[in-house]
């Protein structure tokens, strides 16, 4: 090998590391996620997990699909939803908006701040499922999620403001469009001159897997993450990575369970695909916690996404932590 190719060699392989290197230090993130088997469960995670599947099967058997295409339900699911926020003493309003001519609705439950009031922390599901689809996991299962929050929330006297926010509209055909209800609502926000301090969406909260291979990943996230599909996710922009990397910090502290984060650039793929994405485009930090939905539930975006796919024990402990997680945002002393 001439010298001319073996420098050209080693300049190939130096690149080749510090592109690894770069999109490693993505992936890095605070605290340790847990590792082996997870401990018994305990009675209130039990409980919870009862109640998380009382609420799915609420959304996803007893009201069905929730879109433009069945209005009627899906203004059910609306006011079902603003009902338990009521019931739970938070004050709710509701967006409305119109899409195809055809109402819809974001519902915003608030519980204002103390001394910290104008910093805003927003915690988001969409409550839409797709055309053809009852969409338990996509995303009942977020939804039931941020009920089971707001319960467990309700007397939290938190020093900055929280919105609790289920969106209409996130699934195709508004998908990244003018009339996703998040966007309609994000852009009210910068216009309002809001100071949105945290933004976090939940997407897809029940499908886990012990099953080696049962992960899979877009380029060149594999490199980085592992291979089986039993953790939950927690994925933002780069903008984002100080939130991404506080929520996993607070989840791991405070839950037993496998957790992995990322801060990408919105390029790679999936990363922009929920209502975070609506937040990025106006400036805020925001961050997707997921199950990673396509890249391991066979069930995505089909007719067979229903409440018996969905693994109430594992989301049930994942709630858990996030309500902590939840808890230290609105909390936040810095």
């Amino acid at each position: 090998m001439n010298r001319a190719l073996r420098r050209g060699t080693v300049l190939v392989l130096l690149c080749l590391l510090l592109f690894r290197w770069g999109c490693g230090s993505m992936f890095r993130m605070p605290g340790k996620s847990h590792d082996g088997p997870l401990p018994q469960a305990t009675a209130a995670q039990q409980h919870l997990a009862g109640q998380l599947q009382r609420d799915v099967a609420s959304l996803a058997d007893g009201i069905g699909q929730r879109n433009i295409w069945h209005s009627a339900r899906y203004h059910r699911a609306a006011e079902l939803i603003a009902a338990r926020f009521e019931d739970l003493g938070y004050g709710v309003s509701r967006q409305p908006f119109r899409a195809h001519d055809q109402l819809c609705l974001n519902v915003i439950a608030d519980r204002c701040g103390s001394d910290r009031r104008d910093e805003i922390v927003i915690l988001g599901a969409h409550y839409d499922s797709l055309h053809g689809t009852v969409g338990a996991n996509d995303n009942a299962s977020g939804v039931a999620a941020i009920l089971a929050i707001a319960a467990a929330a309700k007397d939290l006297r938190p020093r900055r403001s929280l919105r609790l926010i289920a969106f209409a509209n996130e699934e195709p055909p508004f998908f990244q469009t003018e009339l996703m209800g998040s966007l309609v609502y994000a852009r009210q926000c910068k216009l309002r001159n809001e100071h949105i301090v945290a933004m976090v969406a939940l997407d897809g909260l029940g499908c886990y897997s012990d099953q080696q291979g049962s992960q899979r990943y877009p380029f060149p996230v594999r490199w980085f993450l592992p291979s089986t599909a039993n953790f939950i996710a927690f994925v933002g922009n780069t903008r984002s990575a100080p939130l991404v990397q506080q929520c996993i910090g607070s989840f791991r502290d405070h839950a037993q369970f496998p957790s992995e984060g990322g801060a990408v650039p919105p390029i790679v793929t999936g990363a922009g695909w929920s209502d975070h994405w609506a937040f990025w485009q106006v400036g805020y930090q925001a961050v997707l916690v997921t199950d990673t939905l396509p890249f391991r539930f066979a069930q995505y975006h089909t007719s067979a996404d229903t409440p018996a796919r969905i693994d109430y024990h594992r989301m049930a402990r994942v709630v858990e932590g996030l309500t902590a997680m939840l808890v230290d945002l609105v909390n936040h002393a810095g």
